[in-house]
């Protein structure tokens, strides 16, 4: 069950980049550089929202079809879809335009929050007398309810909402190419584990989950760094032209995220169900993985680079050519019938490959022109 939850789960964070069609980038970027327009722009991102639900359940419905209709009901994998894309998107959208706005400790309270939230919908739930997938849902549904309306409520800027359709189309394109890029982006970062389910089951799925969750848990402070650092660039898009500046930078991003999975696994090895029992069963494997947080933050730190600069299309083609390189790397790790030990440490030279290929294409094409808001 604990495998289905996370593939569903990922699943629906991947599909609810399809929700205002990537509206949420034009909010952004005028909470950042234009933030008089925050309530104009948030009258956009609900007007493309509601225009978004359509293809968001088509697409959830080949998703379904494709990975788990001999697995989850129907019934359960929507419950999991509508918390992620409804309501947890939502909310990521309350914290972005806080941290367009420069509040970058309300936005990191407000995921602080989120997480707190989650965490006692699962303690409630391992007090509840039935343990069903079905049940888990609903409460991580009411979770990511009650996380969106506290935050909207609590912290969205308070401005009068307006609708100027003209306005948005206008801003399309750079909207679309982004929902495009986010989906590839999390395509090439989540669908790994709708491939360990495919070939590998349910099982060898949970553990791969746990183990790339883990690996997630690096990435918070390297998330919150790129945040500023891609608010300054699309100021000073040429702030990172030197050299020694990249390597630097790159090398802080290595260490931290090496430091964090190293802590992590120190804890683990002396007290394995800190994180819980299902985590237990994963926590001897987390060392094995020793590699693929720095390389796998940098690959999304780069992808950041293409979309401050405003080079959505290239941020497209780069997340595009790294989900393909993904997918047979792993398919061709799973068909190979490893232990779950062995395709950990195989993981280190596939996420290698992986930084490779996105560090040569980023910066070859940082050298064209950058596009402003």
């Amino acid at each position: 069950d604990f495998g289905l939850f996370a593939t569903a789960s990922a699943g629906g964070v991947m599909l609810s980049r399809i929700l205002a069609f990537g509206f949420m980038s034009p909010l952004y970027r005028a909470a950042s550089v234009k933030p008089l327009l925050i309530g104009v722009f948030t009258g956009g991102f609900i007007m493309m929202s509601v225009l978004s639900l359509p293809v968001l359940a088509a697409a959830s419905l080949v998703t379904y079809h494709l990975f788990f209709g001999s697995d989850l009901p129907l019934s359960v994998f929507a419950l999991f879809i509508v918390a992620e894309a409804l309501l947890w998107r939502p909310f990521e959208a309350v914290v972005i335009v806080n941290n367009g706005l420069g509040k970058f400790g309300r936005g990191a309270l407000l995921v602080i929050m989120g997480t707190a939230l989650r965490m006692a919908a699962a303690g409630a739930f391992a007090l509840w007398s039935d343990h069903t997938l079905a049940v888990w849902a609903l409460f991580y549904l009411a979770a990511n309810a009650v996380t969106f309306l506290l935050a909207a409520i609590s912290s969205y800027p308070r401005r009068r909402v307006r609708l100027r359709p003209a306005l948005y189309w206008r801003r399309m394109g750079d909207s679309v190419t982004v929902a495009v890029s986010e989906v590839l982006f999390y395509l090439q970062s989540e669908f790994d584990k709708l491939l360990v389910l495919a070939f590998g089951g349910p099982a060898l799925a949970g553990i791969y989950a746990i183990v790339m969750r883990l690996v997630d848990l690096t990435a918070i402070p390297i998330r919150a760094f790129s945040m500023m650092l891609v608010q300054k660039m699309m100021r000073s898009p040429e702030m990172l032209r030197g050299l020694r500046r990249k390597i630097a930078v790159e090398a802080g991003i290595f260490s931290v995220s090496t430091c964090g999975l190293l802590a992590m696994a120190l804890v683990l090895h002396f007290f394995p169900a800190a994180l819980g029992r299902n985590v237990s069963e994963a926590a001897p494997l987390i060392g094995l993985a020793l590699l693929v947080p720095g390389l796998r933050n940098l690959i999304e730190y780069q992808a950041e680079l293409l979309y401050a600069r405003g080079q959505t299309f290239l941020r497209i083609l780069s997340l595009a050519m790294l989900a393909g390189i993904k997918a047979l790397v792993l398919y061709l790790l799973i068909r190979a019938s490893m232990s779950p030990d062995t395709l950990i440490v195989w993981l280190n030279a596939a996420f290698l490959a992986l930084y490779l290929a996105s560090a040569t294409f980023t910066y070859t094409v940082l050298s064209r022109p950058a596009k402003t808001f």
